[in-house]
This record gives C-alpha cells, structure tokens and sequence, in this order.
C-alpha cells in the first residue's frame, strides 16, 4: 500500500526565519504533546532544538525546561 505526504509527517530543517522541507509530508509532531501540526498552520519551533510546537504556550513550557 502507497503512503500519500498527507498520511506521514514531514522532515523539517527549521531556521530562524522559516523552515525547509527535508521530506514531504502534511504535518509534523508537536515535541512536547505530540499532536499533528498542519505545515501551513506551523508558526513556533526551535532551530537551537529543530522541534516544532503546537502553541507558544507549548513552546515556553519547553524553554522553561516544565515539559
């Protein structure tokens, strides 16, 4: 059976101004809850950690070292 992008998450390379696209997929995994974030709604990662986060209360929380 043949996986399309929109079935597996993406490889990301984040850097401070944006992201590329390492492999294709639809979404990628929060680092710190682990729900799927669409690509075209990822708006908070960490290029120091190259995680990605659903929130930037998400994000904080990594930060801050609480997740």
């Amino acid at each position: 059976m043949l996986m399309s992008s929109s079935d597996r998450p993406a490889t990301l390379h984040f850097d401070h101004n944006g992201f590329r696209v390492i492999s294709p997929g639809y979404f990628v995994l929060c680092a710190v809850s682990g729900e799927p974030i669409p690509l075209d709604g990822l708006r908070y990662w960490s290029v120091t950690r190259q995680e990605a986060y659903a929130s930037p209360e998400l994000a904080t929380q990594r930060l801050l070292g609480k997740a």
